[in-house]
C-alpha cells in the first residue's frame, strides 16, 4: 500500500488532492491530528514515513518541509513556487518533451503554477519547433476564478461581498508575478512576457490567451494548429481542439471541476489568439500534482482524475 502525506491539507490545493484520493484503494493517507498538524516533529515523522509527500504550503514552509525529509524513499511533489526553476527538481508538466521521463525517475517534482501551465502549454511547443524565436516579445492575459486566491480570497467573494468584487480585477500590476520565472525558463524565452492576470467573480476555471501577429511567427495559423494537434497526441491531459467557439465566446469556467486542459487557436491569417482552458485547481494545481504522483508510481497518469477530452 502506497503511503501518501499531504503537508498543508487544509488549503484549497490540499483539500482538492485529498478529495481526489479519498476513494483510491491503492493508497493510504497519512493524517495528523489537528493539534499536531503544525508540529515540526510530527510533520517530520509523517513526511519520512510517506512514499509520496505533497507540499501544499507557502514557499518558505515548503523549503522547511524539504529540509525535514531524510528518507531516500520519499518522493516530494511541491505545489509552491519554491522549486519550480531549481535545476535539481523535475518540472511537473509531463506533456512537454522530455519531462515525462524525468518525472518518472525523480524524487523531487515541482508542480507548475496555474497561470504558467496555460502559458507554457501554448508557447513552449512553438519555440521548441521553431515557429517562435526565443527572443520574441510576448504578452499574455489570464482569467481565473477566485478560488486561485485561496481561503482568504474565497471568503472575500463569498462571505464579505464588496461592490468592487462584482467585476473582474486585474492584478500583478508591478509585472513581477511569481509565475514569470518558470514561464520564461520552460519556454526557453530570452525575456519574460508582459503578463496580465485577471481574477473574476466565479469560483474556478482558467483561460490563458497569448496574442500573436502573423509577422512574428515562422509559419501560418494552420501550421500552428497542425503542430499542436501532433504535439499533444501523446499521453497526457492536454488536448487540442480545432474549434472551441461557443457562439462567438469562449468561457473561462468551462473546465471547472476537471483535471485536463484544452488548447485551441482562434483569429485569422494576420492576428492569432492562442487559448488554453482548464481548472486552476485541476490541471493548474491539484490535478497536475496527482498526475505527477501517478507517473512516479508507474500508473496511468489519469487514474483518479476527472477528464473529458475536448468540449
Amino acid at each position: 500500500m502506497v503511503r501518501v502525506f499531504i503537508d498543508g491539507s487544509a488549503g484549497t490545493t490540499g483539500l482538492r488532492i485529498a478529495e481526489r484520493l479519498r476513494d483510491r484503494r491503492d493508497l493510504e493517507l497519512v493524517q495528523l491530528p489537528e493539534a499536531r498538524r503544525k508540529e515540526p516533529e510530527a510533520r517530520r515523522e509523517a513526511l519520512n514515513s510517506a512514499d509520496i509527500a505533497f507540499l501544499c504550503l507557502p514557499d518558505a514552509a515548503s523549503r522547511e518541509a524539504v529540509a525535514l525529509v531524510s528518507s531516500d524513499s520519499t518522493a516530494i511533489i511541491d505545489t509552491s513556487t519554491a522549486h519550480r526553476t531549481a535545476p535539481e527538481w523535475a518540472y511537473g508538466f509531463p506533456e512537454l518533451t522530455g519531462h515525462r521521463e524525468r518525472i518518472l525517475h525523480s524524487k523531487r517534482v515541482a508542480n507548475p503554477g496555474c497561470h504558467a501551465s496555460g502559458f507554457i502549454s501554448l508557447v513552449a511547443p512553438l519555440v521548441e519547433e521553431g515557429l517562435l524565436p526565443k527572443d520574441i516579445q510576448l504578452s499574455a492575459f489570464s482569467l481565473t476564478g477566485y478560488s486561485g486566491g485561496g481561503k482568504k480570497m474565497i471568503a472575500e467573494y463569498e462571505e464579505e461581498p464588496d461592490f468592487l468584487l462584482a467585476a473582474p480585477r486585474q492584478y500583478g500590476l508591478s509585472q513581477n508575478h511569481k509565475h514569470l520565472p518558470e514561464m520564461q525558463k520552460e519556454c526557453s524565452l530570452l525575456q519574460a512576457p508582459v503578463f496580465c492576470p485577471v481574477v473574476a467573480p466565479y469560483y474556478a476555471g482558467m483561460e490563458v490567451t497569448v496574442p500573436l501577429f502573423r509577422d512574428r511567427i515562422q509559419g501560418s495559423i494552420e501550421q500552428i494548429k497542425e503542430l499542436y494537434q501532433d504535439y499533444y497526441k501523446k499521453d497526457g491531459l492536454v488536448h487540442f481542439a480545432d474549434s472551441a467557439d461557443e457562439g462567438g465566446f469562449i468561457s473561462a469556467c468551462a473546465f471547472e471541476g476537471r483535471d485536463d486542459m484544452q488548447i485551441t487557436v482562434c483569429g485569422n491569417s494576420e492576428r492569432i489568439l492562442l487559448v488554453s482552458r482548464f481548472d486552476n485547481l485541476g490541471k493548474g494545481a491539484s490535478g497536475a500534482a496527482i498526475q505527477n504522483m501517478n507517473l512516479i508510481l508507474g500508473l496511468d497518469e489519469a487514474v483518479g482524475l476527472v477528464t473529458g477530452g475536448s468540449i
